[in-house]
């Protein structure tokens, strides 16, 4: 049995029936590159079957503790059906990328599971060139960017031939579900451990409250800056001062309540064009990606006549998984916010401004604990986690206060080269991931093989022209071009 950290138990804390807490990809596959020039469920099933000893994860189930005296675990599904995760179905013709952007955000809006292990990919035909489409879904629980990278790096191959399969462990058959007598005796014996928690993450949370999601909270400002400065008085100065930010995210219409539906658009810029840009002006590829985010999200506030003076606030996941890390699945994450100058209008301006900004959160972020997300979120006790999780976001999604973030812009930097899936070659991989209350947009891209692939997930009723937005980043591209 292993047990979830507290940032795991976040993900599962902010499920309700209108949101849920999975991500995924939107993998693009050419067939023509294996044996018989074709792929379906059986060929996809017998490379998870075959490389189910390297991925653990994907046969972790649930196991709740009675009360939520302490956070779940994981454990061995005794009963496995690799059959029920993999699905196939095909697309009515003729093929259109609207009909495959609508299938996704059918199937996203969905929720997984819980009495299995949570994931599911669907194998989706009737694309254009004979491509079939590969929809993975896993719970954020189980996995965060890096560790969802390192799954698909154990069933994408260098080649179409594949690789030697792993070495067969021995069976066990799993482990049967705990039964409520021993999970109540784990819970109980849980819950001396929760103030001792609480009392190691103080030293590292109260200097730093404002750089939470419990940001928030009316006075956490206060209390961040009263602590970090009794902190570096005990400490004789010792220690880098955190500069404070000043960030006060405006309401927009997608900083709402979210409904339990959900839009996806994907597209593609390349990198050759992000890199020309990048060099030209000194910066990095990620301070061009994010500023025509702004360009494109600017352009979607003017048409809709709500363009705030100040500039919108996004959240940036950052990794802090170490190497000793690696391969633990789980998420080691860091939640960060920079502006997003969507107020200014020159588009050279603008990426001169956000490079700026996303140096000055870089600091920041060598100035954190590596552990925050998780020591804050051990402020508050197990047994009432989920509703004060969930309260949290919904309070950001209240019309008289203000978000905490507007949006995620998440940029993953990938391989350069070709990769194939049970020998189909990788055309393209997508990502899909989440939104909230109050944070109904995410903007995540990552790079393969020469371009930069984005994945849009909106609100279904917040934003309804979500299709345009990729068509503006494209535009936003340009002008910096230009």
């Amino acid at each position: 049995m292993r047990q979830l950290t507290s940032a795991d138990a976040q993900f599962l804390a902010l499920e309700t029936s209108r949101q849920a807490g999975h991500v995924g990809g939107l993998a693009i596959l050419d067939p023509s590159s294996t044996p018989r020039g074709a792929l379906d469920a059986d060929d996809i099933c017998g490379l998870l079957a075959e490389r189910l000893p390297l991925l653990p994860p994907l046969r972790w189930r649930l196991a709740e503790v009675p009360l939520g005296l302490d956070y779940p675990y994981w454990v061995d599904d005794s009963h496995f059906d690799l059959d029920y995760h993999v699905r196939e179905l095909a697309l009515p013709g003729p093929y259109s990328d609207h009909k495959l952007s609508e299938q996704v955000a059918r199937i996203f809006s969905r929720p997984l599971d819980r009495a299995r292990p949570l994931w599911e990919l669907y194998l989706i035909h009737g694309l254009d060139n004979g491509h079939v489409a590969m929809l993975t879904k896993i719970h954020h629980a189980l996995i965060d960017g890096l560790s969802g990278a390192e799954i698909m790096g154990v069933l994408l191959d260098l080649s179409p031939e594949g690789r030697e399969p792993p070495a067969q462990a021995e069976d066990d058959g799993g482990t049967e579900k705990p039964g409520d007598l021993e999970m109540m005796a784990r819970g109980l014996l849980g819950v001396p451990r929760y103030p001792v928690r609480l009392l190691r993450s103080l030293p590292s949370t109260l200097p730093n409250l404002d750089q939470t999601s419990l940001g928030a909270l009316p006075g956490a400002g206060t209390v961040a800056k009263v602590t970090d400065r009794l902190r570096r008085t005990v400490a004789a100065g010792e220690g880098q001062e955190l500069e404070r930010s000043s960030l006060r995210a405006p309401r927009t219409s997608f900083n709402g309540r979210v409904s339990p539906h959900r839009r996806f658009v994907f597209g593609q810029i390349p990198l050759d064009a992000v890199k020309a840009v990048k060099d030209a002006h000194a910066v990095t590829v990620n301070d061009v990606v994010v500023s025509i985010c702004a360009g494109a999200v600017r352009r979607r506030l003017v048409e809709h006549d709500e363009l705030p003076e100040d500039p919108l606030v996004v959240q940036i996941p950052v990794s802090v998984r170490s190497e000793e890390q690696m391969g633990t699945y789980g998420n080691r994450i860091m939640l960060m916010r920079a502006p997003l100058f969507t107020n200014i209008e020159d588009p050279l301006r603008r990426l001169r401004a956000q490079h700026e900004a996303l140096r000055a959160m870089k600091e920041r972020h060598r100035a954190l604990p590596a552990e925050l997300l998780q020591d804050a979120n051990h402020f508050i006790p197990p047994a009432v986690f989920s509703r004060a999780a969930r309260a949290t976001f919904a309070l950001a999604s209240s019309s008289p206060g203000r978000p905490t973030w507007n949006l995620v812009i998440s940029n993953v930097p990938g391989p350069q080269f070709p990769l194939y899936c049970a020998g189909a070659r990788l055309v393209a991989n997508y990502p899909v991931s989440v939104v909230t209350d109050g944070m109904g947009l995410n903007i995540t891209v990552m790079s393969y093989c020469g371009s930069m692939d984005f994945g849009l997930v909106a609100d279904r009723d917040q934003m309804p022209d979500l299709e345009r937005l990729m068509g503006w980043i494209d535009d936003s591209l340009e002008e910096l071009q230009a």
